[in-house]
């Protein structure tokens, strides 16, 4: 039987004659920070002081002694021995005792080299990434993209390089586990798992390769899922099992069913002695793509067991700039985060990696759809030499390792190139050469056809389908919405109604306590040096400064306003879009919120920051994607209520709508039925009577613990009273009952305590209301440390 053994253990990295201790799997950088030899990149401008790691080559060494060798005999020990690497980042040539095993160019790829009969000192001599790529680029000539580090030049984690939102922090090193594998006559090479469902009968075809040491030595391998059990011969290097499965249960995403999942398991044979194994989970379900032109213009509507989404997503990059370091608790952390906000699509965004099994895994039991990019974004990427070949083996190599994922429902060509291609000036600039289009229209279309047919694929985010219509087209195929952050107001979002909103977000800081370890002894203050160095975007502080003072009065000076408002208008501006997009289902299927999560502490779009701690728009998203939204639109023809059901059952009742002024008086009411049948959307036109009217009136509509609020004039122009309330202590948390209207309440729950959380975000009070909001992670509370955590708006600010 195959013998597989992790060589983790006595690694050294070489610096600057000196051998460091390294952890295998790991990275430089965390090497050398356990061994004291940087600081920390993620405190203060500690990113600046270590640069210069990634235009250095290292050295990783450690001593390998193996046994076998080709003479040995099958009862006497293996046959072969192979030294595996499941992932080099990135440039690399590997010796054993001095002679070269191979060279390898790629992060995405794992790499295997025949050891037997060899022993002696291993070394793995990583060159520099910019050096590497920029060879590269002084070979095939410049290509134009979005950021000036030369990213597309290699298959490395792009945003390693920096990104909007990422420090620059270039690494290096060994950054998946590497074993030793012994084994004898064949071993398992590759399995793909075609699973199929029709009518509650689940078919199972295991595509089998094998690597055989005795070509003349007969095979068979065995599979066994749901209680069915089958055999097939291998011929020459390869074999087939199929399984038919009665009577399946069906996967389905989170909020639709359960999810199922089946072990498939299958051993390699000779005669009856096992030689190899290969165990996988799968889940029986159908997915399409429906991109079929209507009367709006192209569809794109993810349809699972024959249900058409509405997809609630958020996108994702590398929860660490340093991979190495994310552990499978790690991952089920955060995803567990992103499906308590209702979130049922995680994209996986192309400038990071092809996740580890531990994402897939995860996303598999949550009943979270997992849309992959291929890692390719924002760049025009050459298609020649040595590029093209790593592509397309990267890409067969990681299409059939997701393949048995029932969560994985996308492929998707790359993020914004064919839409930079288009308006971002690289037409002409590239004047003719390749710049990626290939990969998109033609390399890895054909590879997912040809591997995983059981899934759809897209050329691209933003992609209209063809060149017949502009590649970012609301109307057609995926739309990604960054006019209104860089240049518009959110409210701007409800000037169209794209098919599918791939991307779009709004910016804010991290939660305070973040702040507070992160620039440790700063006067923090919106242009304070730390807070520019942890804000990556372009002019950042002034699109967050003007997106403030369309709807705010700019707090000048007062840096905890500043960071509550900047928090406030992110999820106000999140709101805007989902509310008025979840209202044209089926028209709009899906918004996938940029982003979910951050790399390090940083002023992002998140919804997580860096240190994992919500900020407010997590928890707006909790309201925004519950099954059931209750919603105040701005229509043609007045004031619309839309009641979005996307349960399955009916929804059906009376909303109360008040027209209010700012003081707290009724100024009219009545009750508004409705009838929303299963996946679908209610519009109700609000009585012309109960709009509110100039800066001082306000509607507000309640129905099963639902509430929708509308302001007709942005907060700067409300007269707001100032806000009273009275807090008490109650079991686990705090109870704030309102006597004047208290708007967008919010407890910064890791002022109280770095460790303490908070069970619910912004919240607006009528006078007489209470609500009591959850505490975590409190060890001393009071009731005057509670009353300075909480803000909310107030007069004039």
């Amino acid at each position: 039987m195959l013998q597989a053994t992790p060589l983790t253990d006595g690694w050294t990295l070489r610096h600057e004659g000196a051998a460091l201790p390294a952890a295998v799997p790991g990275c430089v950088h965390t090497d050398l920070l356990a061994a004291g030899a940087i600081p920390d990149p993620f405190l203060g401008r500690g990113e600046a002081e270590v640069a210069w790691v990634g235009r250095r080559d290292w050295t990783y060494e450690t001593d390998l002694a193996v046994t076998s060798s080709h003479e040995s005999s099958h009862e006497f020990g293996h046959e072969q021995t192979d030294l595996v690497f499941d992932g080099l980042d990135t440039v690399a040539e590997i010796l054993l005792d001095g002679r070269l095993l191979g060279r390898v160019r790629n992060m995405h790829r794992s790499y295997r080299f025949d050891v037997t009969g060899m022993s002696g000192r291993l070394s793995v001599r990583f060159a520099s990434a910019y050096a590497e790529a920029e060879a590269v680029r002084g070979k095939l000539g410049e290509r134009p993209s979005a950021y000036a580090e030369p990213y597309q030049y290699l298959r490395k984690m792009a945003c390693s390089f920096g990104w909007d939102w990422g420090p620059t922090l270039v690494t290096a090193g060994i950054w998946r586990p590497v074993r030793i594998e012994q084994w004898s006559t064949a071993r398992i090479s590759r399995v793909r798992p075609l699973v199929t469902v029709e009518e509650g009968t689940g078919q199972v075809e295991l595509v089998v390769d094998v690597e055989r040491s005795r070509v003349e030595v007969p095979l068979t391998v065995e599979a066994a899922v749901g209680g069915v059990r089958a055999r097939a011969e291998i011929e020459g290097s390869t074999g087939v099992v199929r399984l038919t499965v009665p009577d399946v249960e069906l996967w389905w995403p989170r909020g639709y069913g359960e999810q199922p999942l089946y072990d498939v398991e299958l051993t390699l044979l000779h005669g009856e002695e096992a030689l190899d194994s290969w165990h996988r989970r799968i889940g029986f379900r159908t997915v399409e793509l429906d991109r079929r032109p209507d009367e709006h213009g192209t569809g794109f509507t993810l349809v699972v067991n024959g249900e058409r989404l509405f997809a609630r997503g958020v996108n994702w990059i590398p929860d660490d700039v340093f991979p190495s370091r994310i552990t499978r608790e790690r991952y089920r952390e955060r995803l567990e985060q992103a499906a308590g906000a209702g979130v049922d699509l995680v994209r996986i965004w192309g400038g990071g990696i092809y996740e580890s099994e531990d994402f897939y895994d995860a996303c598999d039991e949550l009943g979270l759809l997992v849309w992959q990019d291929f890692p390719f974004a924002c760049a025009a990427y050459p298609e020649e030499q040595p590029l093209r070949g790593e592509v397309e083996a990267e890409a067969r190599e990681n299409v059939v390792r997701l393949m048995p994922h029932p969560s994985l429902v996308l492929w998707n060509g790359n993020n914004e190139n064919l839409w930079g291609f288009r308006d971002w000036e690289w037409e002409p600039r590239l004047a003719g050469e390749s710049w990626g289009e290939g990969y998109y229209l033609g390399v890895l279309p054909r590879v997912v056809a040809e591997l995983d047919p059981t899934r759809p694929y897209t050329a691209g985010s933003p992609w209209s389908g063809s060149w017949d219509h502009h590649p970012n087209d609301p109307a057609h195929g995926t739309h990604h919405s960054w006019e209104v952050w860089n240049r518009e107001d959110h409210a701007d979002y409800r000037l169209s109604v794209p098919r599918f909103v791939a991307e779009f977000g709004w910016q804010a800081p991290p939660a305070y306590a973040t702040l507070r370890r992160a620039l440790p002894g700063e006067e923090l203050a919106p242009d304070s040096p730390g807070m520019l160095h942890h804000q990556k975007a372009d002019d950042g502080n002034g699109k967050l400064r003007r997106g403030l003072e369309r709807h705010f009065g700019f707090p000048e000076g007062d840096f905890d306003r500043w960071h509550y408002l900047t928090q406030v208008n992110q999820a106000r501006a999140v709101a805007a879009g989902i509310e008025h997009w979840r209202s044209h289902w089926p028209v709009c299927a899906g918004t996938v919120v940029w982003q979910l999560n951050d790399c390090w502490p940083v002023t992002s779009w998140a919804a997580i920051d860096g240190d994992g701690r919500e900020k407010p728009l997590y928890h707006e998203l909790r309201r925004l994607y519950a099954d059931r939204l209750l919603t105040l639109q701005v229509r043609e023809c007045g004031l619309e209520l839309a009641v979005v059901n996307q349960a399955a059952e009916e929804w059906e009742g009376a909303v109360r709508l008040r027209r209010m002024s700012v003081e707290g008086e009724v100024l009219g009411e009545a009750g508004v039925g409705f009838a929303a049948g299963g996946r679908a959307v209610a519009r109700v036109g609000v009585p012309r009577e109960l709009e509110p009217a100039g800066p001082k009136e306000f509607l507000v509509a309640d129905v099963d613990a639902l509430r929708a609020v509308h302001f007709p004039v942005p907060d700067r122009e409300v007269p707001y009273p100032r806000p009273e309330f009275d807090i008490a202590l109650v079991p686990g948390g705090i109870s704030v009952t309102a006597r004047t209207l208290v708007r967008d309440l919010l407890l910064q729950a890791d002022r109280l305590d770095p460790d303490a959380v908070a069970d619910r975000g912004l919240v607006t009070l009528l006078p007489g209301e209470e609500v009591t909001i959850g505490v975590r992670g409190w060890e001393t509370p009071a009731v005057e440390a509670a009353r300075s955590a909480l803000y909310c708006m107030e007069p004039g600010r």
